[in-house]
């Protein structure tokens, strides 16, 4: 799965770039046929930090956006999201 990440307004460091790759990654346990991923990091007026994924899965696109006071948080919450939609998503067309 190729991970586009971009950050709007600012550069994040390799460290976040990492930490990102290494979440978003994990999804492919659960479904295979990921088309692509694009992260969107952005920070907002009152200091929070906003993350969009978007999951391009054959059929769909999932998006989920999510706000913290860390990326990581975000990214976490983001990941957690989609973890249980692609389960639903697997169950509904698969049967498993």
């Amino acid at each position: 799965m190729n991970i586009n990440i971009q950050s709007i307004k600012f550069d994040a460091d390799q460290k976040l770039l990492d930490f990102i790759n290494k979440k978003v990654g994990k999804l492919e346990k659960f479904f295979d046929n990921i088309v692509r991923c694009d992260v969107n990091l952005t920070l907002q007026p009152d200091h929070k930090k906003s993350v969009k994924v978007i999951l391009g899965i054959p059929g769909d696109d999932l998006v989920i956006e999510r706000t913290a006071d860390t990326f990581e948080d975000a990214v976490v919450d983001c990941v957690d999201v989609l973890q249980d939609q692609i389960v639903k998503i697997k169950e509904k067309r698969f049967g498993k």
